[in-house]
């Protein structure tokens, strides 16, 4: 997979090209990263890349010209199929399903605008798609892009060292995860379960699926509703509320 990043800051994306699975990725040669700088791409001798907005109001807006010109650089660049992307809280919020998208796109360049955004007409001529991380503003779309590629980049094959990390990754089947324990067994008197210890494969699935089921249920009951429950998954979700419903009236 190929990502090429347009940015003005093009050192920031050093924190996930340098460390974790993204550094991981491009060693092993399971990920290309670009990243081009619109001042390189303009013919202002300051090498200025924004200017006031017509009509008025605050800020500074990127221009087009520099911004096409790298975007069309990079078009040079990452041969095959292809999709621009503009970082904007405009556009559709990044969730799972767009994840698995993108992950069947070869080559993707993400456009990190700054001030007030950039010119509509780059966004009419070359943008592809709108992405949002989120319903807030950030000073631009540099850490919004860096999110969207280390969650990318975890789908990618042979990036993860389990084969089975992403498949069991909270959203996966539309559920939270289950919670997890490592050693030792007993902290600040709190104990691992018992069912975790005891190697019963079968039964330790169906405690993880059931927890997975109830968390979902108390944290995100919006994601139930997305989904149709099996009739396992429905007992298995009927006998967690029982349990926290008693542990609630112990306390």
């Amino acid at each position: 997979m190929n990502i090429g990043i347009i940015s003005i800051f093009p050192e920031m994306f050093n924190a996930i090209t340098k460390f974790g699975i993204t550094k991981k990725a491009i060693k092993n040669k399971l990920l290309k990263f670009y990243c081009w700088n619109p001042r390189k791409f303009t013919n202002s001798k300051n090498f200025n890349i924004d200017d006031r907005p017509y009509g008025g109001g605050p800020g500074m807006l990127m221009k087009m010209e520099p911004l096409q010109n790298a975007i069309n650089y990079g078009k040079k660049i990452l041969s095959g199929n292809k999709k621009i992307i503009y970082l904007t809280p405009q556009g559709k919020k990044l969730n799972f399903n767009k994840l698995k998208k993108l992950i069947n796109i070869k080559n993707i360049i993400l456009v990190c605008g700054r001030y007030e955004g950039i010119d509509e007409r780059l966004i009419i001529s070359e943008i592809d798609e709108e992405i949002s991380i989120g319903d807030y503003i950030l000073s631009g779309g540099e850490l919004a892009a860096m999110i969207l590629i280390d969650s990318i980049t975890r789908f990618i094959p042979g990036v993860l060292q389990h084969k089975l990390s992403s498949v069991e990754d909270s959203f996966e089947n539309g559920l939270l995860d289950y919670p997890s324990y490592t050693r030792p067994r007993v902290i600040n008197k709190i104990h691992v379960p018992n069912i975790l210890l005891n190697g019963n494969h079968k039964k330790i699935y169906y405690w993880r699926l059931k927890q997975s089921l109830g968390r979902t249920w108390i944290k995100r009951p919006d994601l139930l509703k997305k989904i149709k429950l099996t009739n396992i998954q429905k007992n298995l979700l009927n006998e967690f509320k029982n349990e926290y419903f008693i542990s609630y009236k112990e306390k």
